[in-house]
């Protein structure tokens, strides 16, 4: 009867023209299967006493969801086929087990809002890094944006192997090779001398240290306790597109790179 109500209020003619139904405060218990409902987008059930989803079943097309303020106890099999859904309100219920709720939504790629606060499950200590590891594509969690260093403590949790490859990504490549090798066929400035540090220096602590008598030995020293870094260059107005190439009808000749080193 609340359907059909709705349906007059709204004046839908068919099945077809409903996108939006209000089903809110009517003290709802259960409602029956709305697959009549093909392309309903918008639906509003909040502030009932639903404890039973199966009437979602199929409604593919939902993209904002309001279950907030009922009596649900678990969504799982309910609602993981609901891929297009971008705003879901699931506040105020009896949701208990965080595991099983993220791992029903993990479908949702396109779901930007969550509410899931004043479930029981929210107590969880880890809840919020859990929701934003496990829901990537969640960008406002409980009414608070999800910030940059909440996404890296979230990885550092649950994935320590990815943070830690992305951080040295981050920041760039070292090698292990000496301070002045020749990389390849490369030109590269080598140094003339090594430094040679007085006996009784100790580099890195506070005590018994002699300085140096040149006083760009102590910088070299330094620079040898570093990472090398290397960073090529080729001039490209020298090298023969494809087409050139194959006109000219000659060998292609080695790349000219210039490599510089620094720690």
């Amino acid at each position: 009867q609340a359907i059909e109500n709705q349906l007059k209020i709204c004046g839908y003619k068919s099945n077809v023209d409903v996108v939006a139904l209000y089903l809110a405060r009517l003290g709802l218990r259960s409602i029956p299967s709305l697959s009549q409902f093909r392309r309903l987008r918008y639906l509003w059930i909040n502030d009932n006493k639903i404890q039973d989803l199966t009437f979602l079943i199929k409604n593919y097309s939902l993209t904002e969801l309001y279950l907030n303020h009922n009596e649900l106890t678990d969504i799982s099999g309910a609602l993981k086929h609901l891929c297009s859904l971008q705003i879901l309100f699931l506040h105020n219920n009896e949701l208990k087990r965080l595991g099983k709720t993220v791992k029903e939504l993990k479908g949702m790629i396109s779901l930007k809002t969550l509410n899931l606060f004043q479930n029981p499950l929210a107590y969880d200590p880890d809840y919020r890094l859990h929701v934003i590891y496990f829901l990537p594509s969640v960008q406002l969690l409980d009414r608070k944006l999800v910030t940059p260093r909440e996404r890296e403590s979230a990885l550092q949790l649950y994935n320590p192997k990815r943070a830690w490859v992305m951080q040295s990504v981050a920041f760039g490549k070292s090698g292990d090779t000496s301070l002045g090798t020749t990389v390849g066929s490369s030109r590269c400035t080598q140094l003339a001398r090594r430094p040679i540090m007085p006996s009784g220096h100790e580099f890195g602590n506070n005590t018994n240290k002699v300085p140096f008598e040149d006083p760009e030995d102590a910088v070299l020293v330094r620079a040898m306790t570093r990472s090398l870094m290397e960073f090529s260059s080729v001039d490209w107005n020298k090298v023969a597109t494809c087409q050139e190439r194959r006109l000219e009808d000659k060998a292609e000749e080695p790349l000219e790179k210039l490599t510089v080193q620094f720690r």
